[in-house]
């Protein structure tokens, strides 16, 4: 039977997507206006968290406003009606409607805003632009009675333990006995009070990313049949998943920079964009990084990029571009737009997976601020 998700069920799935240990030191990520501590009939997905779009929220009863871009990105210093942020608070507030934001994290994690863009855009992600971290993984060993081993082990990997690169639930295991004696008020599995007790157990391996360790542990104790479990935890020096800002990809086919600026206009649905470079110039190396990129043109072109698209280039960073002879396409800031998709459809595959009945929607509100004549 499906049920209704808690604030916290939902942003406790989306964070092992987007964990906020991945935002830039200071971006107020995370709980903006609310409480997570309430079921959530309706989500809602926006870019900006506007006073237009507060006012969707209110008219589709939504519990619950996911956005890219903080509401609170400074603080405030008071709320007051008589302007946009105060009247924003106040009607969140007085709906009870719950702000959470995912800024820099959902910019850097696999999948986030800039795999959405150059999914969009038909480029094949070939690494990080800026590599902003390496994940640190563990090993945890865990002893399990032979009995419940596959049990044990899919737990653990549908958690998220055992991959590695193609594989999931990579574990390994030797056969051993295992001896306990339950003690007064234990309520063993196997076994009877004030005696010692042998078991055909198995110490099953495996490693474990550090952003999903709390849920694999948690999985694993619900698994495994024991009243205590006995498991070890260990910090490797292996490194883990490659984290950072912005993406290298590649196109299929080499193509003129203004055809692939033709692209970037029609899948972004710009009217405008702004072109620095040759446009008969062949471009097949594409650096892509959503919002603000004018403090990452050197990090493109040493990556071998031929044409970086990103927004809000200014002036003089524009010529530095043309100086270095990196071509560079600016379709706006605005299109990071296509995070709401992302988020949205990364949410629904989990309300499915877990028979959660919670609606979830894509903020229709326009949050662009220029117009282009």
């Amino acid at each position: 039977m499906s049920k209704v998700a808690t604030g916290q069920d939902i942003i406790k799935w989306f964070e092992e997507w987007s964990p906020k240990q991945l935002a830039f030191e200071g971006d107020p990520v995370g709980l903006h206006v609310g409480t997570l501590n309430k079921k959530v009939n309706k989500v809602m997905v926006t870019l900006d968290v506007l006073e237009s779009v507060v006012d969707e929220a209110i008219e589709n009863n939504v519990d619950l406003i996911i956005a890219h871009h903080p509401l609170l990105f400074k603080p405030l210093k008071q709320v007051s009606p008589d302007n946009e942020k105060g009247r924003i608070v106040q009607k969140l507030i007085k709906h009870d409607i719950t702000v959470y934001a995912a800024h820099t994290n959902l910019d850097v994690a696999w999948g986030g805003v800039n795999d959405a863009m150059c999914e969009a855009l038909g480029v094949n992600v070939k690494d990080v632009l800026i590599e902003t971290q390496r994940e640190r993984l563990y090993k945890v060993v865990v002893f399990v009675p032979q009995t419940h081993e596959d049990k044990v082990r899919e737990a653990l990997g549908n958690a998220g333990a055992g991959h590695i690169g193609n594989y999931s639930h990579c574990t390994f295991q030797t056969p051993g006995i295992g001896a306990f004696k339950p003690e007064e008020g234990t309520d063993p599995y196997i076994g009877t009070q004030g005696e010692i007790e042998k078991v055909d157990e198995v110490r099953m391996e495996t490693i474990v990313p550090q952003s999903v360790l709390k849920t694999v542990l948690k999985a694993m104790e619900e698994a495994h049949p024991y009243e205590e479990v006995a498991y070890d935890v260990y910090p490797l020096e292996l490194q883990g998943e490659k984290k950072g800002l912005g993406r290298m990809a590649e196109l299929d086919e080499p193509m003129t920079l203004e055809s692939f600026a033709e692209r970037v206009k029609d899948v972004f649905d710009v009217p405008a964009l702004r072109l620095v470079g040759d446009k008969k110039k062949t471009v097949k190396n594409v650096a892509v990084l959503g919002g603000d990129g004018n403090k990452y043109i050197s990090a493109a072109k040493r990556k071998g990029a031929d044409v970086f698209v990103t927004g809000d280039l200014y002036f003089h960073v524009a010529h530095d571009a043309l100086g270095m002879g990196l071509n560079v396409i600016d379709p706006g800031h605005h299109v990071e737009k296509v995070m709401k998709k992302a988020v949205h459809d990364f949410l629904k595959g989990k309300f499915e997976q877990k028979q959660i009945s919670t609606d979830i929607m894509i903020s229709e509100a326009h949050t662009e601020p220029f117009q282009f004549m």
